[in-house]
């Protein structure tokens, strides 16, 4: 009897260490989590182009910036069409994030991105915090100085966080989903090939800023 006691103690004690050690290391995890929040243009084409960087752990399509409560994809006036993007700070720092939003981006054009036009497609950053703020004012500099571009020349607009409203289930990872007509949408839009005008090798790529 007292082998059995003793066994089942081990066991039990095991039990104990390793449900200590998985809510350790899920805390961990959830610690250095971030999300950040981004306008540009369609988010279809942002979701798809940022989740695809190592560290970011998911890409949510949807609506901000506006005052209308519940907006949807027929009446979002006043939103952008924007994604928030889950990371893990310990693999994807925000300034490197950063640096990918910009390169799948036109920075040139203040009213919208691409093919498509309008108030819900004009790029911004939104910074839920200083250090946010920071980082993005500093990442326009940079861009400032890689494309040798006054200041004023620069559409991207940096602002606070608010509401982030999430779009309809059928955005959500729409590029996965349905291929065929995402694809011919992107290839109409000449979207890769206007990044490319803009951004040369780095076209895409969250590479270190040019010196």
């Amino acid at each position: 009897m007292n082998f059995f006691k003793g066994i089942f103690r081990f066991y039990f004690s095991l039990l104990i260490i390793s449900c200590l050690f998985l809510l350790v290391s899920v805390s961990s995890v959830n610690a250095l989590e971030e999300t950040a929040i981004f306008a540009g243009g369609c988010f279809w084409c942002l979701e798809h182009d940022l989740e695809e960087i190592p560290g970011v752990i998911s890409v949510e399509s949807g609506y901000t910036g506006g005052e209308i409560d519940n907006p949807s994809y027929e009446n979002h006036k006043g939103h952008q069409e924007a994604v928030r993007v889950s990371f893990n700070s310990s693999d994807l720092s925000y300034q490197d994030l950063l640096k990918s939003y910009w390169r799948n981006i036109d920075p040139y054009d203040f009213s919208g991105q691409f093919c498509d036009r309008g108030d819900s497609y004009r790029p911004i950053i939104y910074f839920s915090n200083e250090l946010q703020m920071k980082s993005a004012n500093l990442s326009l500099e940079n861009v400032v100085k890689e494309l040798s571009i006054p200041r004023k020349k620069v559409g991207v607009a940096i602002q606070p966080k608010s509401t982030f409203w999430l779009a309809e289930d059928y955005h959500q990872n729409y590029a996965e989903r349905n291929r065929i007509k995402y694809n011919f949408y992107r290839y109409s839009c000449q979207r890769d090939q206007r990044l490319e005008e803009v951004w040369g090798v780095n076209a895409r790529k969250g590479k270190d800023w040019l010196k």
